[in-house]
Formats: C-alpha cells, sequence, structure tokens
C-alpha cells in the first residue's frame, strides 16, 4: 500500500485544474473552469472544474468527481494508480508498504491527538465565557481590539486559565483522556521533577485548524505587560508541522479560489480582523517566517498572493525576502504597505470594507514597482548603488519559471530605467542558471541521503487497469421522490456536519442535544422509518452516514465520497454537491437570509416535504393499480387513496403553517 502520509501528500498537493489541464484545455469562468468534455462529443462546454471544491462534472453526460477520480476515469486505471500518476507529476516520490500493525496503531494515535486537540479548543473556549478572570481578561481583552460575538465563535477563540495546577489537564482527565496524548499534542508539559502543567496558561487562544477544518494546534498571546513571551505556539507533533499550514486557510480557501487572490497578513488578529470586515480571502502564517510548503498550499486554491505588511521597516524587509520565494514557485505576487505606524489589524478597526477594499485596489504593487521605488529611493541619485539595485530586481526576475513571464518583466525593466533590455536579459540568464545549478546539487544531495528509494517515473499506461463502475447520468428510479430525495442530499452534502440553531420557542430547541444537519435528516427517517427509495441516491446516503458515524469532518467525507472506485457513487455525490449555475435559487435563499437561520428553516421543511411527497408516492401506486382492480377491491383503494389525500393536506397545511 502507499503509506497514508503520502496519500495525504498528494491528495493536499494537487490541484484538481492542474490535473485536468494534462488532458484538456480548460477555460476560466468565474471561480471554475470550462472545457468541451472528454468523456463524450460535445461543441457547447458542459464540463466544469471548482478549484475550491477541488472537483469536476459535466453536465452532459454526468461523470464527477476529484483529481484522483479524474484520471481513474480518463485513463481506466485503478485508485492507486491514479495517485502515482499524480505523484509522479508533482515530484512526490511513492514508496509503498504493507500495511502493519504500528501503522494501524500510528493512525489511531494521530486521530487521538486531534480529538485531545478539539477538547481542548471547547475547553479553552467555555473558559472565556466563564465568569471570573476568563471574562475579565480574555473576553474583555477581545472586545477592547472590536472583536464581535460572531468572530469569537466563528473561530472558536479561548481562554487559558491561570495556574500551574493544570486546569486543562484535570479537565480532560476526567473527560477520560490520557495524559501521554495531551502531553504529545503539546498541550502539557513535563516538569523536571516529572510532573506535568499546562503549556498554555494566562492567554488568549487562537485556535489553528488543518486545511479540512480539524484543530491542530494553538497559539497563546499572553496580556501581561512584564511577560517578554508575546506569543506561545504550539510545538511539532505528528499532526502539526508549522511550516505546512496556514492559519485561517479553512476558513478562506473557498474565498481565495472565488477571487483568484490570497492575501497574506503577519498577525493572528490582522487575520481576524479582516475577516470580520469582510474581506475573507486571508490567512497568516503560525508564527514563523513565510515557507515554501505555505506557498504551495497556497497554489492550490490560486496563482496570485497579495502580501500585506506592516507600513514600518521590519514589514517592508519580510515583503522583500517573501517576493523571490513567491515567484520561485511560479505565482504572481503584489504587496500592499499600510501607513507607516499601522497593521491591518488598526487600520481594518479604522474604516469600513469598502474603504479597506479601495485602499488595497489603489496601493498594491507589482513586485517590481514595489521593489523600484524602494530602492530607488534609497539610492538617492547614486549611479553605484542605481546599477546594483537593477541587479537586484533582475535576479528576482530570474526565479520565475515561466519564459514569457521573464520577458515580459525584462521588457519592462529596460523601460522603467532606460537600460537595453539584452543587458538586462544577460543578467537575468546568468542568476537563472546559477539557480538551477543550485537545485540541481540539491536534489542530489537529498538523493544521496535516501538511496534506498526510487523516484522513477510512473507510466500508468503500462499499468494493469482495474473495471471501474461507469458514472454516467443516474436516472432515478422514483420521479416524485427523486427531488426532494436529491434536495436533503444536497443539505448533507453541503452542510452536513452544521449544527442546527434553532429558535428558543420552534419547538425543536434542545440545549442540552444540539443536531447536525445530517444528525436531524437521519432520526427524522429512522422514525418513520423511511429509507430513500432511489438506489443511487440511497447509496450516497449511506455512505455518507457511514462516514459521519465516524466522526469524520464535512470536507473527509466529501474527499472520501468524491474519490471512491465506485465511479456511480463519486458521479451522483458531485452532482448534488454542485450546481452549473453560480448562483442557485437556493444560493440566492442563502444570501437573504442567515445561514444559520436559512437551515433551521428549510431544513425541517423539507424532511415534512418528504413525508409529504411519500404519501404522494403511494396515492400514485393505488391510481396506477386501479385498471387491475374490480368490485370491492376497486372501491377498497379508492377509499384508501380519499385517506391518504387526507393525510397528505394535513402535512402540507403543516408545512404552510410552520414554513412560510
Amino acid at each position: 500500500m502507499i503509506p497514508q502520509e503520502t496519500v495525504q501528500l498528494i491528495l493536499d498537493t494537487a490541484r484538481i485544474e492542474e490535473v485536468v489541464e494534462d488532458f484538456v484545455t480548460l477555460k476560466r469562468r468565474g471561480a471554475n473552469y470550462v472545457a468541451c468534455c472528454p468523456f463524450h462529443n460535445e461543441k457547447t462546454p458542459s464540463f466544469y472544474v471548482s478549484p475550491a471544491k477541488g472537483i469536476y462534472k459535466c453536465f452532459g453526460c454526468g461523470k464527477a468527481g476529484s483529481a484522483v477520480g479524474f484520471v481513474m476515469e480518463h485513463e481506466h486505471c485503478s485508485y492507486t494508480d491514479a495517485l502515482k500518476y499524480i505523484a509522479n507529476k508533482y515530484h512526490i516520490e511513492v514508496v509503498e508498504e504493507q500495511l502493519s500493525e504500528e501503522e494501524i496503531e500510528r493512525r489511531q494515535r494521530s486521530e487521538s491527538l486531534l480529538l485531545v486537540s478539539e477538547f481542548a479548543q471547547k475547553y479553552f473556549a467555555e473558559q472565556l465565557q466563564t465568569p471570573g478572570e476568563g471574562v475579565d481578561a480574555g473576553y474583555r481583552y477581545f472586545l477592547s481590539r472590536g472583536l464581535e460575538d460572531a468572530t469569537i465563535k466563528k473561530f472558536g477563540l479561548g481562554w487559558a486559565p491561570s495556574g500551574r495546577s493544570g486546569s486543562l489537564l484535570q479537565a480532560a482527565k476526567a473527560a477520560g483522556y490520557k495524559e501521554e496524548y495531551l502531553l504529545d499534542a503539546g498541550l502539557l508539559v513535563q516538569r523536571e521533577d516529572g510532573t506535568l502543567a499546562d503549556k498554555f496558561r494566562e492567554r488568549v487562544m487562537f485556535p489553528i485548524q488543518s486545511l479540512s477544518g480539524r484543530t491542530i494546534a494553538f497559539s497563546g498571546r499572553t496580556l501581561r505587560t512584564d511577560n517578554p513571551a508575546k506569543y506561545v505556539n504550539s510545538p511539532e507533533t505528528e499532526i502539526y508541522h508549522k511550516s505546512n499550514i496556514l492559519m485561517g486557510i479553512w476558513y478562506a480557501k473557498n474565498e481565495i479560489s472565488r477571487q483568484d487572490k490570497c492575501i497574506l497578513v503577519e498577525g493572528n488578529l490582522d487575520l481576524v480582523m479582516l475577516h470580520q470586515l469582510g474581506i475573507t480571502n486571508v490567512v497568516a502564517p503560525c508564527g514563523t517566517s513565510l515557507t515554501v510548503q505555505q506557498v504551495r498550499l497556497i497554489k492550490k486554491f490560486t496563482d496570485n498572493i497579495t502580501l500585506m505588511n506592516d507600513g514600518d521597516s521590519a514589514g517592508i524587509k519580510a515583503s522583500i525576502k517573501d517576493v523571490d520565494m513567491i515567484l520561485g514557485e511560479g505565482m504572481n505576487v503584489r504587496l500592499v504597505l499600510l501607513p507607516d505606524g499601522e497593521d491591518p489589524d488598526s487600520y481594518a478597526r479604522k474604516h469600513t470594507l469598502a474603504e479597506m477594499q479601495e485602499f488595497i485596489a489603489s496601493n498594491e504593487k507589482d513586485f517590481v514597482d514595489f521593489k523600484a521605488d524602494l530602492l530607488l529611493a534609497d539610492a538617492a541619485g547614486d549611479p553605484l548603488k542605481k546599477a546594483n539595485f537593477i541587479n537586484d530586481i533582475a535576479d528576482t526576475v530570474a526565479r520565475i519559471p515561466d519564459a514569457v513571464k521573464r520577458s515580459v518583466y525584462i521588457q519592462a525593466l529596460s523601460e522603467k530605467f532606460g537600460v537595453e533590455e539584452d543587458i538586462i536579459q544577460n543578467r537575468v540568464n546568468t542568476t537563472r542558471k546559477r539557480l538551477i545549478e543550485e537545485e540541481k546539487r540539491e536534489r542530489q544531495r537529498a538523493q544521496r541521503a535516501q538511496p534506498t528509494q526510487s523516484s522513477a517515473p510512473v507510466d500508468i499506461a503500462e499499468v494493469p487497469a482495474e473495471q471501474v463502475t461507469s458514472s454516467d447520468t443516474y436516472v432515478p428510479e422514483n420521479r416524485i421522490l427523486a427531488p426532494i430525495e436529491s434536495e436533503l442530499l444536497s443539505f448533507m452534502l453541503t452542510h452536513g456536519t452544521d449544527i442546527l440553531k434553532f429558535e428558543t420557542d420552534s419547538g425543536m430547541y434542545d440545549p442540552d442535544n444540539p443536531e447536525t444537519v445530517a444528525g436531524f435528516i437521519a432520526s427524522a427517517l429512522e422514525y418513520r422509518g423511511d429509507s430513500f427509495v432511489n438506489g443511487g441516491y440511497r447509496m450516497v446516503y449511506d455512505a455518507y452516514m457511514a462516514l459521519f458515524d465516524e466522526g469524520l469532518s464535512q470536507e473527509e467525507i466529501l474527499s472520501r465520497l468524491f474519490d471512491s472506485p465506485d465511479r456511480t457513487l463519486a458521479g451522483i455525490a458531485a452532482d448534488i454537491a454542485i450546481d452549473k449555475h453560480q448562483l442557485s435559487v437556493r444560493e440566492l435563499k442563502g444570501a437573504m437570509t442567515a445561514t444559520d437561520s436559512w437551515l433551521a428553516n428549510y431544513v425541517p421543511k423539507s424532511v415534512l416535504t418528504y413525508s409529504e411527497k411519500k404519501v404522494e408516492d403511494s396515492i400514485d401506486t393505488i391510481r396506477r393499480s386501479l385498471p387491475g382492480l374490480e368490485g370491492e377491491e376497486q372501491e377498497a383503494a379508492l377509499r384508501q387513496i380519499i385517506e391518504l389525500q387526507k393525510k397528505q393536506k394535513r402535512i402540507q397545511k403543516n408545512i404552510k403553517e410552520k414554513y412560510k
């Protein structure tokens, strides 16, 4: 088998549009891409690729799935071989191994670390609302920084109590969590005498989520002026590698893809405040300098990064340092400097959303203009300094992988500084040759360090293909129940793990037993003894609930469904999860009201509608049987129809009264 870490690396690295573009020419349309479908003949494009959701869908033939699913379908190969193809594309080495008892134990251990981290996040959030230091210190601090309750809740912000007695430790032990997992998750520290204590004490807490939305680490800020350690962050653990993740990526990734731009800020509060203001395509490094892995993570969703740093000298230096790295990954970079003395947090608190958006649009500069303005100002008419600065910018251009982009920038530099284009071209070529040689030597050193690993390319054409189920358009068997079954699945596939937040006087409000969307639908069906009638929809429902019952996140569930070797299952799930139109009727309703209120209203309404449609289906079944009945049997059937019609009207009346 391919080790789980390698599988996850492949899935995290793969960009659906890049994989599909190996076989199909895509054109951007809004946040998505379109093309003529490679699986059937067509003249008008109906094949859509959604980078935000990581899936493709053809609205002509119905084929759909993830990047892995696309390779399986197009190349008629197995799931494993599709993974190998993508690994080869992104130069990821694959060393297969048998699933050992140690591997099973390691996976279980990782899940345990995730569970204790999620417990800690809930604990810190509860402490923030607990009278005493939680409210007086933590909560009031967030309010003083202009954060609203909804923002505090959205980001799961919290408070780590003071004292060395181990408040989190005691609470976790009382809840049944083992000390070893708390220690290994970076939530505890071990003193010299061997006793354990909470790592985070007397700090406001910022959780750090993985790409799939699970809490994996924390950043704690002290409120004491006499504490030199302003921020304390989680250490490296089995589930948290700070160079590979960005704070806020879970909340920002869809908007990054939609806007085709990522704004990168430095601090935790910068990130949170901009999201609160309404600028939600924003992420931040996790207390580190920007890394190549973090840039590649952003590249999964966009090729465009805007750096927004403080206007002081430190912010300027950080911006310049990051430019070379971003360009080296083939991305486009622009920079915005705030007025001196301001940071994104303080500036956002003083301005409206429209003003902030206008400031960014008016002040973000291409890296050449940014560097030129800064460096030439320092040159102050010194010809030697000017020459060095031009060489500096040319060296930055040399890092751009795309030859056409390099050529455009060389021409722009020539015009801007009045230097012959050939001279700049020679400098760029010399620098680029040096960079390529350095990269080659680094790869050779890495290969020597791992002599047992093979990096031979994988040719999937030489691999025997496995039969996979066709994902041609699924035709539901029951026309009456198909629309409502599809609607219920749509709620599950888009908001399944969201909590339904009913009004306190709704009759369904139960603060002690909050219900998720998927749980509510499943409970309603089980209570009535119902199951989906259409086979394809029932298959997706059963697969979703099996993963839901394992406690997986919504993103993990969807990933499993879209990557399923059963292409019919993947196709139906993707068909329901995405829509060809940018703004469907349902999305329009969601835009008109808060999502929480919308879900609390429409999910129960859809469940009731399902009951009404079940009655309608029974009536239809009896009506179709009437021609074959005579005498008393026919009369009994007619009486049954009348009773069912009465029941249907009662349900319709109930729906109309409750959900106007």
